[in-house]
């Protein structure tokens, strides 16, 4: 509704109608200038685009809201005097017209236009009310829509930051309880270990709500978090990480990959008797990204293939899935025999734009 657009578009269709009067006219074998009819036209309709404009930028509400006592008392006179006003215009630019007349002064040649065009500027008008009313209830209407879909969006980043907040008093919990149990075996490794945990709470803290980050981060992340662990089990865990380097700049939920490696140690390596094995593997699986986890342990106590549903840490991983990607995304739980437990996350892959080639350092 922009008035250059809105007044353009008018003057092209005057344009249009005199071109199909030229025609006609020379059909019947009248000759009669098409750049005339053109100039008639085109003023005419460019009157009543400007017209139109306005009644969009005044009486907008009106136009919307106007009932059936509204249009016959308010709508009903301001169409009889928009039309007059029109003519009264129009018949200033054009002071030979009626050419097939003597001529005349202009309240003569005004009442002889408004004779001969009123009822067709009515209906002009009334075709540009109804016109500019639905054009109202069309922007109306995706108003509405658009404002439908933001709180959507707001509603479902609202929950998966607050998935992300469940998190983050889990980790540190646990975190504090590994710091605590060292601290009466091995104070230096015990002072090691808090100075990760303030890096990866600084790292918790720069990334504030974004929810998607590259993958690249998100290892480094997982690599100072393994390394935590390392100082806990004084190397008896056997770590293996294997990432496509294709893969550094795909995006994935923060915090999507530290709550099966922290269950991986809770519930399976803290329980091994032994050397235990933790290995992640990280692939592109067409236009899908599988990250899998496999730890040693005492595998699930539950069924075959069903997924945990107690806990903070893969029921918090399964919402955030769900709400990221719908039914794009998965996470799949099963014990692969000898104690091994596979915990493997399918989502669609994405590529960060303008991402660097930067790659994690995954020396842990």
């Amino acid at each position: 509704m922009h008035p250059l657009i809105l007044i353009s578009a008018s003057v092209l269709v005057g344009i249009l109608f005199a071109l199909q009067e030229w025609m006609n006219a020379h059909r019947w074998g009248y000759r009669i200038s098409v750049l005339f009819l053109i100039e008639m036209w085109g003023m005419q309709f460019l009157i009543w685009g400007a017209i139109c404009w306005l009644m969009w930028r005044f009486l907008r509400p009106f136009i919307v809201q106007a009932n059936i006592v509204s249009l016959l008392t308010r709508a009903l006179p301001l169409s009889i005097a928009t039309s007059i006003l029109e003519e009264m215009i129009w018949v200033m630019f054009f002071p030979r017209v009626p050419v097939d007349r003597p001529p005349m002064d202009y309240w003569h040649r005004l009442s002889f236009q408004l004779g001969a065009e009123f009822v067709d500027s009515m209906a002009i008008f009334w075709c540009a009310f109804l016109f500019l009313r639905g054009v109202a209830y069309y922007q109306q209407f995706r108003e509405k829509e658009t404002a439908a879909a933001r709180l959507q969006v707001q509603l479902v980043q609202a929950r998966m930051t607050a998935l992300r907040m469940q998190l983050n008093p889990h980790f540190l919990f646990n975190a504090m309880n590994s710091i605590s149990s060292l601290m009466r075996t091995d104070v230096n490794a015990a002072d090691q270990m808090l100075e990760q945990l303030s890096s990866l709470l600084r790292m918790t803290l720069e990334r504030g709500e974004v929810q998607l980050v590259p993958l690249r981060k998100e290892m480094e992340f997982i690599e100072i978090y393994m390394a935590m662990q390392q100082q806990r089990y004084a190397g008896r865990v056997q770590q293996r990480v294997l990432v496509e380097p294709e893969l550094h700049d795909a995006l994935v939920p923060a915090l999507i990959l530290q709550p099966i490696v922290e269950n991986a140690y809770v519930h399976g390596l803290s329980r091994c008797a032994g050397e235990g094995e933790l290995s992640i593997d990280i692939r592109r699986d067409g236009k899908r990204m599988r990250m899998s986890v496999v730890n040693s342990g005492k595998g699930l106590d539950l069924e075959r293939g069903e997924l945990p549903r107690r806990g903070v840490g893969l029921a918090n991983v399964r919402d955030r899935l769900q709400l990221h990607y719908g039914e794009r995304g998965s996470l799949s739980v099963r014990e692969m025999g000898s104690g091994r437990v596979n915990v493997t996350i399918a989502l669609p892959l994405q590529l960060e734009q303008n991402g660097t080639q930067e790659a994690a350092r995954f020396d842990v």
